[in-house]
C-alpha cells in the first residue's frame, strides 16, 4: 500500500521556493521529446512529477465534530525522489541503532577516477557491473586490512554516492568501519588505535589493484557494453591502454577523523544514507529555462555558492544518478553481513562487556509521522476528535475533487 503523504497543517514544513517536481513538470516534457531515454529514466521522472499529487490517489480526512477537512496524497516512494526519504531513513536508522557496538567508528571514502565515468554511464549493464565492482573492491580491501592489521574481521557499512555538489558524475563509496575487529577465532576483540585505522596510501594501492583486476575480468568475460561514446574501448589495445593509464595514477582514498561515539555515527548516517542527487532545499528557482541551485565549493573551503544551469542540462545531470533497478546503494560486510550478523554481534558484545541492544519498537505509519513531524494523523488538529477517512482513487480528476463537499485541496502536498 502506498504510504500517505505528509499532511498539511500544524507541524508541516514550509514549501521550498522550488522543488525538483516543479522542474520536471515544467521542463520534463520537452526534455523527453528531445532525448531518447531508457525506461528507468522515464519511470523516475514520472514518479517524481506525480509524487503527492492526485495522480497517485490518497485520502480525505474530516472531522464530524467541528467540520475540519483536509486532503493528503500518496508518496511515490521512489528512492530518487527528494520528498520520499524521511520515513525510510528514520526506519533504517532505528534498525541500525540495535547493531551499534560501543566502540569508535572510522570513515573512509573510496573514489573511482573520472576517466571511468563514460564507461559507467554509457549503458545500464556497465553501471550495474562497475558499481558492484566498486563495492566489491572496497570491501575486499578493508577486510584484507582488517585481517592483516587487526587480526580479525571488522564491521563495515558502505553507502554509494554518484554525484558531487554540482550534480556531476562522481562515483564513490562512504565506508563506516568499526574501530576494531573480532579475532578470527572469535575469542577476542582486537582494538584499533584511537585515531588511526589503516594507512590510506596502502589502502589506495590495494583498492586500485583489486578494481582493475576485476575490470579486466569483466572485459575478458564480455560483460561490458561499448555503445558509440566508448566504442573504441571494445578493442583490446585501447582497453589495455585505459587500464595502464589507470594503473599509473594514484587513486583517492580519503580517511576522516573517527566518530566520537555511536550516536555521532548515527547522526552522520542520517545525513548521508538516503540522500538523493539534489534536495529540494538546495533549489532556488526554475524560471526562463534556467535552474538555479546552491552548492558547496569544496575547493574554496566549503563556501556556499549559487549555480545556474539550463533546464535541459540540469535534468541531464540529475538523470546521471538514476541507478539500475535492484542495485543496492547501502551494503554491509564483515561482522554486519546478513548471513551471520546476529550471532557475530552478540559475540562482540560479550567480549566488550556490553548489554544486548533491545529490538526496535514496532511503529505504525501514524506513529512515525508523529515522531518525525509532530503531526497526529488520527485526531483532528482543531478539536482532538477522531478523524474520519475516505480513500481517494488514483488519477481522480480535479473536477471530481471540486465536486466533493470540501474546500479544494492544494495541487501538490509539499510538506
Amino acid at each position: 500500500m502506498p504510504l500517505p503523504a505528509c499532511h498539511g497543517g500544524s507541524g508541516a514544513r514550509p514549501r521550498p521556493a522550488c522543488e525538483l517536481a516543479d522542474v520536471i513538470e515544467r521542463y520534463g516534457p520537452a526534455y523527453r521529446r528531445a532525448h531518447r531515454l531508457p525506461y528507468s529514466h522515464h519511470r523516475v521522472l514520472n514518479a517524481i512529477e506525480r509524487c503527492r499529487t492526485p495522480a497517485l490517489g490518497g485520502h480525505r480526512e474530516w472531522c464530524a465534530h467541528c467540520g475540519f477537512d483536509r486532503y493528503a496524497y500518496n508518496s511515490c516512494r521512489n528512492r530518487h525522489c527528494p520528498k520520499c526519504q524521511a520515513l525510510v531513513k528514520a526506519q533504517w536508522l532505528e534498525a541500525r541503532q540495535a547493531e551499534l557496538l560501543p566502540v569508535p567508528y572510522f570513515h573512509n571514502v573510496f573514489t573511482l577516477p573520472h576517466q571511468l565515468n563514460g564507461l559507467i554511464l554509457c549503458h545500464e549493464d556497465n553501471q550495474r557491473a562497475l558499481l558492484n565492482l566498486l563495492f566489491q573492491a572496497a570491501a575486499e580491501t578493508l577486510l584484507l586490512f582488517g585481517r592483516n592489521n587487526l587480526g580479525g574481521t571488522p564491521g563495515i557499512t558502505m553507502v554509494l554516492h554518484t554525484w558531487d555538489q554540482q550534480i556531476r558524475a562522481h562515483f564513490h563509496v562512504h565506508c563506516l568501519i568499526t574501530g576494531g575487529a573480532l579475532s578470527l577465532d572469535q575469542q577476542r576483540w582486537r582494538k584499533a588505535r584511537p585515531k588511526f585505522l589503516f594507512p590510506v596510501r596502502a589502502l589506495s594501492k590495494v583498492f586500485r589493484g583489486k578494481f582493475l583486476d576485476g575490470l579486466q575480468k569483466l572485459y575478458d568475460d564480455h560483460r561490458l557494453q561499448y555503445p558509440a561514446p566508448v566504442a573504441a574501448l571494445a578493442g583490446a589495445e585501447t582497453f589495455g591502454k585505459l587500464l595502464a593509464d589507470l594503473r599509473g595514477q594514484g587513486w583517492v582514498v580519503y580517511s576522516k577523523a573517527p566518530f566520537a561515539g555511536p550516536q555521532k555515527l548515527l547522526d552522520y548516517l542520517g545525513r548521508y544514507t538516503h540522500r538523493v542527487a539534489i534536495s529540494n532545499h538546495r533549489l532556488l528557482s526554475a524560471d526562463d529555462g534556467q535552474v538555479r541551485f546552491r552548492y558547496r565549493d569544496r575547493a574554496a573551503g566549503d563556501q556556499v555558492k549559487d549555480a545556474s544551469l539550463s533546464a535541459d542540462e540540469f535534468i541531464r545531470r540529475f538523470l546521471l544518478h538514476v541507478l539500475p533497478r535492484g542495485l543496492q546503494r547501502i551494503r554491509h560486510y564483515g561482522l554486519l553481513a546478513s548471513r551471520n550478523k546476529e550471532a557475530l554481534l552478540t559475540r562482540c558484545r560479550e567480549l566488550l562487556g556490553a548489554d544486548p541492544s533491545p529490538p526496535p519498537e514496532k511503529k505504525s505509519t501514524a506513529d512515525w509521522l508523529m515522531l518525525l513531524l509532530g503531526i497526529d494523523v488520527r485526531n483532528c488538529p482543531r478539536c482532538g476528535q477522531t478523524l474520519e477517512r475516505t480513500e481517494l482513487p488514483r488519477q481522480h480528476s480535479p473536477a471530481a475533487v471540486l465536486a466533493m463537499p470540501a474546500p479544494k485541496p492544494p495541487t501538490r502536498d509539499t510538506s
